[in-house]
């Protein structure tokens, strides 16, 4: 992979401009996501959540959130349980045993799921790492007012709680040990603020300068905020899955990784093709509606589409035949084409044989059709060539 003067990787361009085309097809040449900016020591989700590029920003992570059901319900109680990092994997074994004993995957096929599955702790890591001066990438959706961005990135694991830190080279003017809220009130977005209010910022976590977010807001001028920091709400603030959340995006991802997913030059016309792009062979069928589609426009729904307005867990997307909700996608088997004549051959030489062995029994309907096909023999030969051409068709 080429690297700029400053470090960039490609990976991180794509992620800062928001072109998630380029950022999908470096993902599924597993592009490293790790990678660290020499300048900032930021990563290329540090870069997606600066400009608020949420569909970036699942594509990055698409290695580390599994194509089930129940995912957001599950990253809600793993982040209620810290002290347990193992019950992430705990409801993964129960839900795969679930899905076996309803028959919805095979043997093979849940094996394999199992063993995909990333744990809490992997994916808390990716999403919180932190850049220089200690900041993550919600620090830097809640500064520049992405609430979107931080709505996501805290429905995939990102701690409400992590706080900058002096290095001495970053220059912080809201001040070292700064949580998201703090970014958020110096940012002056209020949805952000309230976002993380309900999901449990401290109104009263001080920085090493001694400010609250209250201060904060109140030092940037930002006084619309008053009324939201000064004091916590008064019941509980109903928490909402973001709407770009895609769960089937690690399925059709490893599908394409694994069998491809450019159409070939050489590939001959489809008899039935994908119903979206009407031009592709159908490759993949999603789970639950067994609707059939190539595998690009598969990839495109899980990249573009969201989950808002759609009745299904929270993450999966609308079938765009019935409006299904689309939780994962399965591969459909190949058939080879050398197999496929043998078996056609084999079939036409059955019905080659019965047809001699009845012919001395009482024929049928269909075999009195086919008998009379034989007396186009008799025609002259002025008329045969346009009776065996158009003879069906009138």
């Amino acid at each position: 992979m080429m690297i700029l003067m400053s470090s960039q990787t490609p990976l991180m361009l794509a992620c800062l401009h928001g072109h998630w085309e380029v950022v999908q097809i470096l993902m599924l040449f597993k592009a490293n996501i790790h990678k660290r900016d020499c300048l900032s020591g930021g990563t290329a989700l540090h870069f997606a959540a600066l400009n608020g590029h949420n569909h970036c920003i699942r594509l990055l992570l698409v290695d580390y959130v599994p194509s089930i059901a129940d995912f957001w319900n599950v990253m809600r109680g793993g982040l209620a349980k810290k002290d347990s990092l193992m019950y992430f994997d705990e409801v993964y074994v129960e839900f795969s045993c679930v899905f076996y004993n309803n028959l919805l995957v095979t043997i093979k096929n849940l094996y394999n799921f199992s063993s995909s599955l990333c744990s809490f702790s992997d994916l808390c890591k990716v999403v919180n790492r932190r850049a220089d001066g200690g900041i993550t990438a919600l620090h830097l959706a809640a500064l520049h007012g992405h609430a979107e961005c931080v709505q996501l990135l805290l429905d995939l694991g990102a701690c409400v709680s992590e706080v900058t830190v002096a290095d001495g080279a970053t220059i912080d003017l809201i001040g070292a040990g700064s949580t998201p809220l703090h970014y958020a009130a110096c940012g002056g977005n209020a949805v952000c603020c309230q976002v993380l209010i309900a999901r449990g910022a401290s109104l009263t976590a001080k920085n090493a300068n001694g400010w609250t977010p209250l201060m904060v807001a109140r030092s940037w001028h930002k006084n619309w905020l008053e009324s939201i920091l000064r004091k916590e709400p008064e019941g509980q603030i109903a928490v909402l899955p973001s709407k770009h959340l895609s769960l089937p995006l690690m399925s059709i991802v490893k599908i394409a990784r694994e069998y491809g997913w450019r159409k070939e030059k050489s590939e001959p016309a489809c008899s039935d093709p994908c119903a979206i792009c009407l031009e592709s062979k159908c490759t993949v069928a999603a789970e639950g509606c067994h609707h059939e589609f190539c595998t690009i426009c598969a990839l495109y729904l899980c990249s573009t589409n969201n989950s808002a307005m759609l009745r299904g867990p929270p993450g999966s997307i609308a079938c765009p035949l019935c409006r299904h909700a689309i939780v994962s996608f399965i591969k459909l088997p190949s058939i080879d084409p050398m197999k496929a004549l043998v078996k056609v051959s084999s079939s036409s030489s059955l019905l080659t044989k019965g047809s001699m062995t009845s012919s001395n029994a009482a024929p049928s309907k269909a075999l009195q059709i086919t008998k009379s096909e034989f007396q186009y023999k008799r025609i002259k030969q002025s008329s045969l060539f346009r009776s065996l051409s158009f003879q069906k068709f009138l």
